[in-house]
């Protein structure tokens, strides 16, 4: 496509010279579209001292919801949806009524960093909990390290471990989707050699919906056991 010449004039003018750009070459910046159910998911708040400390949120509140960790994966599976769920669950029954403290969580991964999706999950954790490995913010003076807080290879029998920095309470997170869906067999009907056109056609809708059977069986995937 040749791109028409447009001379800007003065920064005044700036957006509306970029608007009529837009729309004379038919190219049009289109509102986010994803599954509904998606607005229908608990969020997670925490407080975050760094947050409060450089203003960047009043009292250093910060929700997440699931849209913003798909769109910080850039996509949505059981994997995505099950990591979500696992600091969900995981941090309610840490700190019960109270909010979780982000930065002072230690998160211990079963997985070594290179098994399967296992980044994938560390990722996520990250971005909810603030723990690093040693990639993370190093801190200001003694305050707000966010490094040593993210562990793989971790003997243990569950899937995550959270432990409060402050009080050494931990909590094990089993994370179960096998037991409510077949992510396997739907992948296959998009990819494998039994493909057909239709399979692949309905296999975008077919996976969401998947992913909303996780979120609506919490209970079933999800498993805590305190230490």
């Amino acid at each position: 496509m040749k791109w028409p010449a447009v001379r800007f004039e003065c920064n005044k003018c700036y957006n509306i010279q970029v608007r009529t750009l837009l729309i004379d070459t038919n190219l049009f910046i289109k509102d986010m579209e994803y599954p509904k159910f998606y607005d229908e998911i608990e969020h997670i708040v925490l407080q975050d001292d760094l947050s409060r400390f450089l203003g960047a949120t009043e009292e250093g509140i910060i929700e997440i919801s699931f849209l913003e960790i798909v769109k910080m994966a850039g996509h949505s599976c059981p994997t995505v949806a099950g990591t979500y769920l696992m600091a969900l669950k995981g941090l309610q029954g840490l700190y019960g009524s109270e909010l979780p403290r982000r930065g002072r969580i230690k998160v211990e991964l079963r997985e070594s960093l290179s098994d399967g999706n296992t980044g994938v999950v560390a990722q996520v954790l990250s971005n909810i909990t603030g723990a690093t490995a040693n990639n993370g913010f190093v801190g200001i003076d003694a305050g707000f390290n966010r490094r040593g807080l993210l562990f793989f290879g971790v003997d243990i029998e569950s899937n995550v471990r959270f432990t409060r920095i402050d009080t050494n309470r931990t909590v094990e997170i089993s994370y179960l989707p096998g037991r409510v869906v077949n992510s396997g067999a739907i992948m296959q009907s998009a990819v494998g050699p039994d493909a057909t056109e239709e399979s692949r056609k309905s296999f975008p809708k077919r996976w969401q919906e998947m992913v909303e059977t996780i979120f609506e069986n919490t209970d079933k995937v999800i498993e805590l056991q305190y230490i």
